[in-house]
């Protein structure tokens, strides 16, 4: 497999540290509301990248870290009346709900902030140790100028960077360059832990560096995520890791491209602001993830509703070819010799497809190379087939189609979104003693169908 490698401009031939276990870290939300289709994006990109090398017989230890600390979250905490705890645990719950809407599997480890703070002071007690960073008044920086290799991820340099770039402002620096690692408490409510600094948070970069470490070791394969992290978030891991390990942080560097709405950048103030939660409402969530995976992760992508119909047309083109095939299996048909030799050639298509991903996971030219296959299967098919040649051409498509998040198990997902979010709608009344809006929901899902059961385990959903 070749990988375009961020940090070197080009793409490589992938070569893992550990031929048994490939490290993969990708930086994770901020739980302090439902996350963007533009989260959804790195979300999506990289679980796939993750099912592909499992798929090539891969171990992989995937980690995915939920920053649970953080100012957005004690300003939420504060909007809505609740703890900064309260608040984060509740967003990484409605996480947990919209990635599984997205077919996005969980990562072998969800770290959280707050349950690696000894390590995150550790981390940051070892840069001051090695001159790379120094306290100010219960603050403490990172020094910039002390890592010669400062910008070589983005390609700029301490003069540009001076001129202008995105940094932060603060009278206790000593160079306005650097960068917070650990920050002061600065009023009662605010979430802080004790440290050899005083009471405090880490900044949001450290976070990273240190959990990468303790979950996958100074070195890692792939550390990955949006090409909005490239800078400063990545620059300045790269600079804290290497600094404080001594060691190459990561090998490959991947990041995604934007994506716009309408063809704007998306923004709440323009009002085309859409959380996953929202477009569930009218797109199931495999459309959701079809749309996301058919153009070039690295290039940038239009959502629109136009591309959402095509997405769902195209991914309905994929559903009607397992429906077809299912139909034969159950009709059972007589096998032909000649089916042997149709099958055969169909391996083609797989190896097409292994090509596609191979060169820096192109799943827009493999979900190509999966209408291909359709369009053989239904040649072949198109006066009859045996229930066999039918069970093997599934298998081969569900084989492809299972590495790109598509085409799920319909007995597993037979309920779709729309019905999930009212039933979830349905139990945050309840709890909030709306019973008549509660009976309502009971009555918009009996007439889809749906009859609600409240059982001592929970909802239980039965179909009609």
């Amino acid at each position: 497999m070749r990988i375009y490698n961020t940090l070197t401009r080009k793409k490589e031939e992938f070569i893992p540290i550990d031929k048994n276990e490939i490290k993969i870290y990708v930086c994770g939300p901020t739980v302090y509301n439902y996350f963007h289709v533009g989260n959804a994006r790195p979300f999506v990109v990289f679980d796939t990248l993750r099912k592909y090398m499992e798929y090539r017989g891969n171990d992989v230890k995937f980690v995915q870290n939920f920053t649970d600390v953080d100012d957005k979250i004690i300003n939420r905490a504060r909007e809505e009346g609740l703890s900064a705890p309260e608040i984060s645990e509740k967003y990484i719950d409605e996480y947990y709900r919209d990635a599984a809407a997205l077919h996005i599997g969980k990562a072998t480890v969800h770290p959280k902030v707050t349950e690696n703070m000894d390590e995150i002071i550790s981390f940051v007690k070892n840069l001051i140790d090695k001159g790379y960073a120094y306290e100010r008044d219960g603050d403490v920086y990172y020094s910039t100028r002390k890592f010669p290799e400062y910008g070589k991820l983005s390609r700029q340099n301490i003069e540009e960077l001076e001129a202008g770039a995105r940094v932060e402002v603060s009278e206790q620096k000593a160079d306005p360059l650097d960068f917070a690692l650990w920050k002061k408490r600065k009023f009662e409510d605010e979430a802080a832990w004790e440290s050899p600094w005083g009471m405090g948070r880490p900044g949001w970069h450290i976070e990273c560096s240190a959990m990468s470490k303790k979950y996958l070791g100074d070195t890692i394969d792939i550390h990955a995520g949006g090409q909005d992290l490239t800078f400063p978030h990545h620059e300045n891991e790269i600079a804290q890791s290497e600094a404080g390990n001594g060691k190459v942080f990561a090998n490959y560097w991947m990041h995604n491209g934007y994506i716009t709405i309408d063809n704007e950048k998306m923004s709440k103030s323009k009002g085309n602001f859409f959380t996953v939660r929202d477009i569930l409402k009218e797109y199931d969530g495999e459309v959701l993830r079809f749309f996301l995976l058919s153009g070039h992760y690295r290039s940038p992508i239009n959502f629109s509703r136009d591309m959402m119909d095509q997405a769902r047309s195209g991914l309905t083109r994929m559903r009607n070819a397992k429906g077809t095939l299912l139909h034969l299996i159950e009709a059972g048909g007589v096998y032909a010799e000649a089916e042997t030799e149709a099958f055969d050639a169909m391996s083609v298509f797989r190896e097409k497809f292994i090509e596609a991903m191979d060169d820096d996971l192109n799943t827009a030219d493999a979900i190509s190379v999966i209408f291909e296959l359709i369009s053989a299967i239904n040649k072949a098919i198109k006066d009859g087939a045996s229930a066999g040649f039918a069970q093997s051409c599934l298998g081969l498509l569900q084989e492809l189609t299972d590495v790109l998040g598509l085409l799920w198990d319909e007995d597993k997902d037979s309920m779709d979104n729309e019905i999930a979010l009212l039933v979830i709608e349905r139990q945050e009344a309840r709890a909030q003693k709306n019973f008549a809006r509660a009976d309502e929901i009971r009555d918009i899902l009996k007439s889809k169908g749906y009859t609600l059961k409240d059982t001592p385990q929970g909802v239980q959903v039965v179909k009609e």
